[in-house]
């Protein structure tokens, strides 16, 4: 079954246009109290994008075989202007998907789901890292649709220290939120940032 030209447009486009923002964007999607960073659904999005691209383009191929030559023309520069606009979105998935996991590998990302959830599934996802003798996090707030659009607090520690690896923070959960504390140690203090508030608004 073939689109209708505004809807095979607005496919063309969108996916790939969600790719590239998840790439860039500091998103990321629990999945059964699995993390899956912005890249990863990036990277997902973008298979998604060149299997739709490939199915379009057929589609665009059969229905041109039977028209007039006059709406042929047409429909196919309206394609290639898709295609174009499609194949620039994809290009900047591929490069912010390529960043984003180049950095979670060199500074070793770690992702933890902390337990128990908080009122109404709002739950608290953290990320760590570390390079050379910093140590960085950042704390999210995901609600029952599974993502977070952004980080909700970070913190800096001294040599390379990983609190939430280590076990030393603290969670309570309150009727309008969460409240999590992280602690270094004697020798490896947090800089900055220690305190970090957690709300889901949906």
């Amino acid at each position: 079954m073939r689109l209708p030209p505004a809807a095979s447009t607005a496919v063309g486009i969108g996916v790939p246009a969600l790719a590239a923002a998840a790439s860039w964007s500091s998103l990321l999607l629990v999945v059964q109290g699995r993390v899956v960073p912005g890249w990863g659904v990036s990277a997902v999005l973008v298979v998604m994008s060149l299997m739709l691209r490939s199915a379009l383009t057929q589609a665009e191929r059969r229905a041109s075989s039977s028209s007039p030559r006059s709406s042929r023309e047409a429909a196919r520069e309206a394609a290639s202007w898709t295609r174009l606009g499609s194949s620039l979105l994809i290009v900047t998935a591929v490069l912010g998907t390529t960043w984003g996991a180049v950095d979670d590998l060199i500074s070793g990302a770690e992702y933890h789901v902390l337990r128990p959830a908080g009122p109404e599934g709002c739950t608290a996802v953290v990320r760590e890292t570390s390079f050379l003798v910093i140590g960085n996090g950042e704390a999210y707030a995901v609600g029952v649709t599974g993502l977070a659009l952004g980080e909700s607090g970070s913190w800096v520690v001294d040599d390379g220290y990983r609190p939430f690896a280590a076990g030393t923070y603290e969670l309570n959960w309150g009727r309008d939120g969460g409240l999590l504390r992280v602690s270094g140690t004697g020798t490896d203090p947090v800089v900055s940032g220690w305190l970090t508030e957690i709300g889901c608004g949906w």
